[in-house]
């Protein structure tokens, strides 16, 4: 089982193109980051060990990046490097991990500094992401040393794997949304088993790759990389990241962007009816764009879903598409505008009894190859999550919420609601926080930039980041558009205001919007 909904900015229209579809409460915090925990018990820890000088003074050595995986090596301009970090922050003198990292210097003579990039997920690498992701920041990167990482657990920094590839296709199979005793044994059992996985192949590993280590981390690269204050531009989950940095470390925050913003005072539950009410309006605007009633649209969806559960649709290969694959594929295209008619054609396929587009959606989606191989992303991503969130809700209270879940989106209520209760099932490792502390008073300016359209991050998650920064640190920007994400997606309101926060310190007023 993995969770269909990732707080990811790039599983948009750029990636499905390239691929061609084949495959709140208030605390303290002073300037060396001690913190009360009040929200997040684990956040103070270690805070006041000082650091040995041989993790501050390492130097690190830049060199031509290699080719991972599918993935070709960069060009030139990129250069990587390993950063050694302490395992658990509360013993920094103990065992370390490396930290892989990846840069382009400043073309430019006016260089500000290093400008940090975390591309959500969580789980996303940012090694093999910032290359393609900077060809929206050629103005940025003039003045800044552009770096990104991936952080610890994720691909080249301890990453982590739970499954083979033959065991996650047989999760396929497992039903998201049981309407039998049978699948809900066999929705829980699987839950369960893919954290024994991570236990049996992770280790100590899976208590330390939460949020706060990764903050922590960013300190540490902060000092090594010889910046002053971090300048940081973080996206969906990377804006989970980014206020919890600032909580931690609100004196050495220099200009921060936090795009796509996730709500920091949702709970489990609130965070999957936040995403169930953005996918299900998302859609709503989809199912408008091809002039369609949204409510007759999503009806017919519905009964679309129910055959697929009933008997699965045949495709151009040996596998069938389940409602799960089905489901996946659907929640791929929302992403971006620009994916929407591939949703179109893949429904009009559908009706007719072919399951091949939404499944190519759905591989697309889940990072599975045409030779049958997975990403590693998915276990990335639930290993840090469990690892943030204390709440476990159990199979009962579970079930209590999915009416609620239901009156939000009858398309992606079902399968929302009953992941609260399997995505941390039975987990080895407790988690950490309810909802992460992310208050910053006494930091500079953070600019939160929401879209109204997002459906992954709902836009009404942007206030309440903003708010809970504190009062002349959160500023707010709007955009009225579609897709995950804002900056890069077409507004030149939205990218001039980023550009000049960045490399001039321009804050605009705070409520600015930009349609």
């Amino acid at each position: 089982m993995a969770r269909l909904v990732r707080w990811t900015a790039l599983t948009g229209a750029a990636v499905l193109l390239a691929a061609g579809c084949t495959g709140g409460s208030s605390g303290g915090a002073d300037a060396e980051g001690e913190t009360d925990g009040a929200r997040s018990p684990a956040a103070s820890a270690g805070a006041a060990t000082p650091l040995p000088s041989s993790l501050t003074s390492q130097k690190l050595d830049w060199g031509r990046c290699k080719a991972t995986g599918d993935i070709p090596a960069p060009g030139d301009e990129w250069q990587c490097a390993t950063l050694e970090a302490p395992l658990d922050w509360t013993k920094p003198e103990g065992r370390t991990i490396d930290l892989a990292l990846i840069r382009a210097k400043a073309t430019g003579d006016d260089r500000i500094g290093s400008l940090l990039f975390n591309f959500g997920g969580p789980g996303s690498s940012g090694t093999s992401t910032l290359p393609w992701y900077a060809t929206n920041t050629s103005e940025l990167g003039e003045r800044y040393d552009l770096v990104s990482w991936d952080p610890r657990g994720v691909g080249a920094s301890e990453g982590v794997r739970c499954r083979g590839d033959k065991e996650i296709q047989a999760s396929e199979s497992v039903d998201i949304t049981p309407d039998t005793p049978a699948e809900e044994t066999a929705y829980f059992r699987d839950a369960a088993a893919f954290g024994e996985g991570c236990q049996k192949s992770e280790g100590a590993l899976l208590a330390h790759v939460s949020t706060t280590d990764t903050a922590r981390d960013m300190d540490l690269m902060r000092q090594v990389l010889g910046d002053t204050k971090t300048h940081y531009f973080g996206i969906s989950y990377g804006t989970e990241l980014g206020g919890v940095y600032a909580h931690l470390f609100p004196k050495n925050v220099g200009r921060l962007i936090l795009d796509a913003v996730a709500d920091p005072s949702a709970d489990t539950a609130g965070h999957a009816e936040n995403q169930t009410r953005g996918f299900q309006r998302a859609l709503n605007n989809y199912l408008r764009s091809t002039g369609q009633d949204a409510e007759e649209g999503t009806r017919k969806i519905v009964n679309l879903l129910k055959r697929i559960d009933a008997s699965p649709l045949s495709t151009s290969s040996e596998r069938k598409l389940t409602e799960t694959l089905a489901l996946t594929g659907l929640i791929q295209p929302l992403y971006s505008k620009a994916s929407w008619p591939m949703l179109t054609s893949a429904l009009e396929a559908a009706e007719r009894g072919d399951g091949t587009e939404l499944l190519a959606l759905s591989d697309n989606y889940n990072d599975r190859d045409a030779s049958g191989r997975y990403g590693t992303g998915s276990h990335s991503q639930r290993v840090i999550s469990c690892l943030d969130d204390k709440q476990r809700p159990t199979v009962e209270e579970t079930k209590k919420l999915l009416p609620r879940f239901e009156k939000v989106s009858p398309v992606f209520g079902p399968m929302l609601g009953w992941d609260i209760g399997g995505w941390c099932h039975a987990w080895p490792v407790a988690g950490q926080y309810d909802t992460p502390e992310v208050s910053a008073p006494g930091a500079a300016p953070i600019l939160v930039v929401g879209n109204t359209g997002d459906p992954a991050t709902p836009y009404e998650g942007t206030r309440k980041m903003a708010n809970e920064l504190g009062k002349d640190v959160g500023v707010m920007l709007t955009w009225k558009g579609e897709g995950h994400g804002a900056y890069g997606k077409g507004s030149a309101c939205v990218d001039s205001t980023v550009n000049a926060y960045l490399l001039e310190g321009s804050v605009p007023k705070d409520g600015k919007v930009c349609s």
